[in-house]
């Protein structure tokens, strides 16, 4: 019977079979699912797991797409009213523009000249919040009440004067340059997984800009490394990998149990193939995200009263909130990197109408993000999880003034100098770091390029990024970026 077994497996094309063999993980991008059992397959990979001590677990990296204006947000410049409608040369303070500061970061794919000169007065009110007496404004009265848990770095920078900026800031590379993996591909390629039954690294929330998924690509690293997209649809959590309708369950568990025959006797015959191994692997760990992944995403578990903390009771709140509580759940079960896609597409982006614009987008976000905080805190995942809240590049002091607009209401795109903020596990709390100059134009104390950001995860959850680079594939000192210690306990 063996010696009728063996040549027949040798006939079999098996990559053929599995790919039509329909069984309702084939189009999920299995290699996405590897994991740490891929690298047994990617001889460039590490060996899974930190380099020192880590300070934190899992990422919850929180985006908002288009750009928040970092006046109306978390650094408030109320030399902007004294200011207002008055050009920077009228101010006593040195022109931005003339800053060699201006053409080192403000590089443009497309040439638009965005030197808008009329300052803009703040469009909110500011105050001191918690014992820490930090300034954020009014639009933000819920994480005003957790300003004493965070760090704010008020002093990032970026290059790309464009939207593709979103991409840079997952990244670290401009645009017109050579793309790297994504921060989150890094992480995923450098730690073992805390969970075989999840994805290490996912990807929530939605978009009709297929550019978009510039977020989460690793590039060269390999599509193992790429975030999982995964839905809040309760009929369809795991897209491209739920099991169809019209195969049973235990006919999709026989089919499972067929391949992995086939895969071990191929074993037998092929003991040195780690690809083949890691094959097997990702085929069970298929199977068994179709139970876990569900059973994470299933909201209606928590309790009336933690729902209400994220804002899933509230119209205007409930699809952040869902978003937020559903990353919450995952790195609870042991998601490394879990990417949270807050707004929509460029929603931030607000040339016009930004007071109207913002305070609208605020509130959407401001108590889930909040809730999200209080509930790590109060689950113990508070020493387990760092949480990062970023956006692509401020916007203009000034007023936009470009085009037929009659009377311009908006800000611009501002690569100069921006802030984003860091809470949870390693970081300092109630504490500013850095600062951009007194109408929030340059990033002048302690600036920071975007790949900082990285650079900081990658210290505190116990990674050294020259460790792990890629032989053949040239990075740039940049790209590893320098942590922000200050900021870290």
């Amino acid at each position: 019977m063996q010696h009728f077994i063996t040549p027949q497996c040798k006939q079999i094309h098996r990559r053929s079979f599995l790919s039509d063999l329909g069984f309702g993980a084939t189009g999920m991008a299995l290699s996405s699912l590897l994991g740490q059992e891929s690298q047994a397959a990617n001889k460039s990979a590490p060996t899974a797991g930190p380099h020192f001590t880590p300070k934190a677990k899992s990422v919850i990296w929180v985006f908002l797409s288009g750009g928040y204006s970092q006046m109306e947000t978390f650094d408030p410049k109320p030399e902007l009213n004294k200011y207002a409608g008055k050009t920077f040369s009228d101010t006593i303070y040195p022109d931005p523009f003339k800053d060699p500061l201006y053409q080192k970061r403000a590089r443009s794919v497309v040439q638009v000249k965005r030197e808008h000169s009329q300052i803009m007065p703040m469009q909110v009110g500011y105050r001191k919040q918690g014992d820490s007496g930090i300034e954020i404004t009014d639009w933000w009265p819920h994480l005003a009440t957790c300003v004493d848990d965070i760090s704010f770095v008020r002093s990032m920078y970026t290059t790309d004067n464009d939207h593709a900026a979103e991409f840079q800031i997952h990244h670290g590379r401009h645009k017109l340059d050579q793309k790297e993996p994504v921060v989150g591909s890094w992480l995923t390629y450098g730690l073992g997984s805390l969970n075989k039954n999840l994805p290490e690294y996912v990807f929530l929330g939605s978009y009709t800009d297929t550019r978009v998924k510039e977020n989460f690509n690793p590039d060269y690293l390999g599509p193992q490394y790429m975030g999982v997209e995964l839905s809040l649809d309760p009929k369809n959590p795991l897209p491209f990998g739920t099991r169809p309708e019209s195969i049973l369950k235990q006919e999709q568990a026989n089919q499972y149990q067929f391949i992995n025959e086939l895969n071990h006797l191929a074993a037998v015959e092929y003991p040195t193939d780690e690809k083949l191994r890691a094959r097997i692997n990702s085929y069970e760990l298929a199977f068994r995200m179709q139970n876990s992944v569900p059973e994470a995403l299933e909201l209606t578990e928590e309790t009336q009263e933690t729902q209400q903390l994220y804002g899933i009771d509230e119209k205007e709140t409930s699809v952040y909130g869902r978003r937020l509580l559903a990353a919450r759940r995952l790195a609870e079960r042991g998601v490394r990197f879990t990417q949270v896609y807050l707004s929509g597409y460029g929603e931030w982006d607000s040339h016009q109408n930004l007071k109207e614009n913002h305070t609208r987008s605020c509130k959407r976000v401001d108590k889930p993000i909040a809730g999200l905080l209080k509930d790590l805190k109060r689950r113990g995942m508070w020493e387990d999880t760092v949480v990062v809240f970023c956006t692509e590049f401020g916007r203009t002091p000034a007023v936009e003034a470009r085009g037929n607009t009659k009377m311009p209401s908006g800000r611009d795109h501002h690569p100069h100098g921006f802030t984003v903020w860091f809470a949870g596990a390693g970081i300092k709390q109630g504490y500013v770091h850095g600062a951009t100059d007194e109408l929030g134009f340059h990033a002048v104390e302690s600036p920071h390029y975007v790949t900082d950001i990285h650079a900081t995860l990658y210290h505190l959850l116990g990674l050294d990024p020259q460790r792990l680079d890629i032989p053949g594939r040239k990075r740039l000192e940049i790209d590893h970026g320098q942590p922000i210690l200050d900021i870290v306990t």
